[in-house]
């Protein structure tokens, strides 16, 4: 192979430190596109599996942009020293707040009031914030994007999280070494929601938590498996008949497996039946603002006079 011959890799963007926030794979600034932006001390962990399957072919077809900060570009000494040890003493050290912020001012730099980028939320991946959830995911994705803050150590400043309004957004209730694979998680989790990213749109309408239950069971080919079949409800082509079932195992493995949920899911439903009484009409109770009754005609009120005196007539 002559020496001059191109690697297969020619082309493709390689990772390498920048100071400012840097397109990975898609065009950058396409109109109506889905950006997310992510500081980290390891920016060259992305895009990840976010480079991969439908979400890679979306990035790169430009439907969402990935850009990377590298925080530690932001520090000022020889050393780009990005932490310290905690105030007040104690195991670990601290993400520096004027390290941080720095980063966060030059992700922001380009953003102007009024633009849709200005609207995008700051999230700082945190065991102690919010419940990240199926509803918060459907919220975001209609953000024009987003800006995440991958921790290490301890923790971060609060003083930039109160300075910067951060909103701190836990992926569950357990710790992770860093931010970056909750990052991914959660971009994953509501880029999937944007139009065109999934092939599909309706894919997301029956999953999990999209109507507070957990997802019903899913079968296919073959017929037949280890002596174990489809059930035949799914065979049948009865529609009517198919959607009954697949609400009744939804419900069914929400009671077995996710009791916090399926309460939350009765709450619902008892909201929806008083909200619906009381907008119903209530029947045999007439409205002080309706209208008064048309008088009755002479012919009904003979008639209902020759009724009663033949009823007087019958008990004498």
């Amino acid at each position: 192979m002559s020496d001059d011959r191109k690697p297969r890799s020619a082309g493709m963007l390689q990772p390498r430190v920048s100071a400012e926030p840097r397109p990975l794979m898609g065009p950058r600034d396409r109109p109506g596109a889905f950006r997310a932006t992510v500081l980290t001390l390891f920016p060259e962990l992305f895009p990840g599996p976010l480079g991969a399957s439908l979400m890679g072919k979306a990035l790169a077809d430009g439907l969402w942009a990935l850009d990377t900060l590298d925080i530690r570009r932001f520090a000022t000494d020889r050393h780009r020293t990005v932490d310290d040890t905690p105030a007040g003493g104690g195991p670990g050290m601290v993400m520096r707040a004027d390290v941080l912020a720095r980063a966060i001012d030059v992700a922001r730099r380009h953003e102007r009031p009024g633009d849709d980028t200005a609207l995008r939320p700051i999230l700082y991946l945190s065991p102690r914030g919010r419940p990240f959830d199926q509803a918060m995911a459907r919220h975001l994705a209609t953000a024009p994007g987003l800006l995440l803050i991958c921790g290490r150590y301890e923790g971060v400043d609060q003083r930039v999280i109160d300075a910067r309004g951060l909103i701190e957004v836990s992926l569950g209730d357990y710790v992770l070494s860093g931010g970056e694979i909750a990052a991914m998680a959660l971009l994953d989790a509501v880029l999937r929601l944007r139009p065109g990213v999934l092939g599909n749109a309706a894919s997301t309408v029956d999953e999990s938590f999209s109507t507070g239950l957990l997802e019903h069971p899913h079968y296919t080919r073959p017929q037949e498996w280890e002596g174990r079949v489809v059930p035949e409800v799914l065979t049948s082509g009865h529609h009517a008949r198919i959607a009954r079932w697949r609400r009744e195992e939804a419900e069914r493995l929400t009671r077995e497996r996710r009791p916090d949920l399926w309460q939350a899911h009765l709450r619902r439903q008892s909201a929806r039946a008083a909200a619906s009484e009381a907008e119903a009409p209530q029947a045999g109770r007439p409205s002080t603002d309706a209208p008064q009754a048309p008088e009755q005609s002479d012919a009904h009120k003979t008639a209902g006079a020759t009724g009663d005196e033949d009823r007087r007539d019958e008990h004498d």
